[in-house]
């Protein structure tokens, strides 16, 4: 599937007018930076890859996928190159992968194990992987700096609730990361007042079925069960929007 890029950039460019608002203060203290290049940080998810499309509108993107060790990354990575090749926007540059293992920090945590992921009915608190974003920021962040990036995006939407994903870390950071880099770095959540639904009413335009929302897929889909694809056909259905997503299995 291939997505007309004169009608693609009308429709995101009337989709985006809120969402740009909220990204301004993002950019307050980026005076003296490239706004023409950002690196989007992207895992194949639904959010991350409406970021790449949505930053794609005014700036090249590249695309950063960071390799932990968690079980669902070959998945992902095949997730994430079949939206872009369906996107086919030519301001998005090929992914880009950085490697950190994470194995030794989190042990036998089942984002390595992919055993006992969390389920439909535990608590968000379930899915925490603490320092994730950090991990992710500071790669985007040192690879900025030796290809003259200095935005990093991240899809972090509204209702976050974890420290590494709220405004005050992601302002605080950048400015930490600007420090021991020695240059501007500029953290951008641009998504970061809206709700999955709201990305996905907004954005229902892109083929948001190619996207993997799971902490257990197999062959390539949905698992069905864990508590990231609850959350997800959840959110299709207080947009309102079809869910084209196949899922091997779904909670009732």
């Amino acid at each position: 599937m291939k997505i007309a890029q004169a009608i693609g950039h009308v429709e995101l460019r009337a989709r985006m007018a809120p969402v740009l608002s909220i990204m301004i203060g993002w950019r307050a203290n980026g005076e003296g930076i490239s706004v023409d290049k950002i690196a989007v940080l992207a895992s194949g998810g639904l959010d991350s890859s409406v970021l790449i499309a949505q930053m794609a509108s005014d700036a090249a993107v590249s695309p950063i996928y960071v390799r932990c060790g968690f079980a669902w990354e070959e998945e992902e990575i095949h997730a994430l190159q079949s939206f872009l090749d369906a996107l086919n926007n030519p301001k998005v540059q090929s992914i880009t992968v950085l490697s950190t293992p994470a194995a030794s920090l989190y042990g036998t945590h089942w984002s390595i194990t992919g055993a006992r992921v969390p389920a439909a009915d535990e608590p968000d608190e379930n899915t925490y992987l603490p320092g994730r974003n950090i991990l992710l920021i500071s790669l985007a962040a040192i690879w900025g700096s030796t290809h003259d990036v200095s935005r990093v995006a991240i899809g972090s939407l509204g209702g976050n609730p974890f420290p590494d994903a709220s405004p005050k870390f992601f302002e605080t950071f950048g400015q930490v990361l600007s420090t021991g880099l020695g240059r501007k770095v500029l953290i951008e959540a641009p998504m970061r007042g809206l709700l999955k639904e709201d990305i996905i009413r907004r954005f229902q335009n892109l083929p948001l079925e190619l996207t993997l929302t799971c902490m257990a897929p197999r062959n390539s889909q949905h698992c069905g069960q864990c508590n990231k694809c609850y959350e997800r056909q959840k959110a299709f259905r207080q947009a309102a929007i079809i869910d084209r997503t196949v899922y091997l299995d779904c909670v009732p």
